[in-house]
């Protein structure tokens, strides 16, 4: 009889855990053993599995749980995917499992929803870690950018929905040069945005581009890492900038590679994580 109700107790709490899932905007691999809690971001397109060296080097200190965006990657899209909504769903995610007090490390869109989630929740944060993200891209070429309250989308949903694989394909093997200089993984990453559900990139795609941080870093009180691609020294006046309301703010430059800093100058970047997880 107790092995009855043990083995109830046991299939009710596995119910309980995939039913309280099915609300969240991701999909999660929880690794590592350690007391500490990371919760690692992917960008745009891409899957957690961006993080593996990341997660390989930090995860014997580290409980670290790796996300992938619904609708990224191959993964089973939301009908109304909504960037502010994903930061919300992370939220909950941290309350509902009771992850004590994680650092948050996001790269590009991961980082932008790392800057809400300290500003907006920071009850739930210790430390953030943002991987070439800024507050507002929109206000690097226009001084006098401000964010709409329901952006217009219709026209990069009707762009990437019209083209075929190989259409589609061929754009983001263009431009993937101008993001990784690292040849080891392109393929891969444009293979994410090839199997990504195209009506998600879109969305996500203009929304984050309409999104201002500005005014929300200033909420921020937690200890933040700002880890930025070389290219951005030739602007720094514009990107200090942007971060001078961040006032835990430690901007670091890596001093070669493009977007994807995890890939182009992979010694720089684990080295300034791990200083920073210590």
């Amino acid at each position: 009889m107790k092995k009855i109700i043990l083995i109830i107790f046991m299939l009710a709490a596995l119910y309980m855990n995939v039913f309280s899932n099915t609300d969240y905007s991701f999909e999660v691999i929880i690794s590592g053993t350690g007391k500490n809690n990371v919760i690692l971001i992917p960008g745009w397109s891409c899957s957690g599995e961006v993080w593996n060296e990341t997660v390989a080097q930090i995860k014997k200190n580290n409980k670290c749980y790796v996300l992938t965006m619904k609708g990224f990657a191959g993964t089973k899209p939301e009908a109304a995917p909504d960037f502010r909504n994903w930061v919300k769903s992370i939220a909950d995610y941290i309350k509902e499992q009771d992850i004590k007090k994680p650092v948050i490390i996001g790269h590009s869109i991961g980082g932008g929803m790392a800057m809400i989630l300290a500003s907006e929740y920071p009850e739930l944060i210790s430390k953030i870690i943002v991987v070439d993200a800024l507050p507002c891209l929109g206000a690097l070429n226009d001084s006098t950018f401000k964010a709409e309250t329901s952006p217009e989308c219709s026209e990069y949903i009707k762009q990437f929905s019209s083209m075929n694989n190989e259409q589609f394909y061929n754009m983001q093997k263009r431009s993937i040069s101008g993001l990784m200089a690292d040849t080891v993984h392109r393929e891969q990453v444009i293979q994410w945005a090839v199997n990504s559900d195209r009506n998600t990139l879109a969305q996500i795609f203009c929304q984050y581009l309409n999104t201002d941080m500005r005014e929300l870093i200033k909420e921020i009180k937690c200890p933040s890492l700002i880890l930025l691609e070389g290219y951005f020294v030739n602007i720094k006046p514009a990107v200090d900038k942007q971060f001078k309301d961040l006032k835990t703010a430690q901007l670091e430059y890596a001093a070669k590679g493009l977007h994807f800093v995890m890939y182009d100058d992979p010694e720089w970047y684990m080295n300034q994580i791990s200083k920073f997880l210590k």
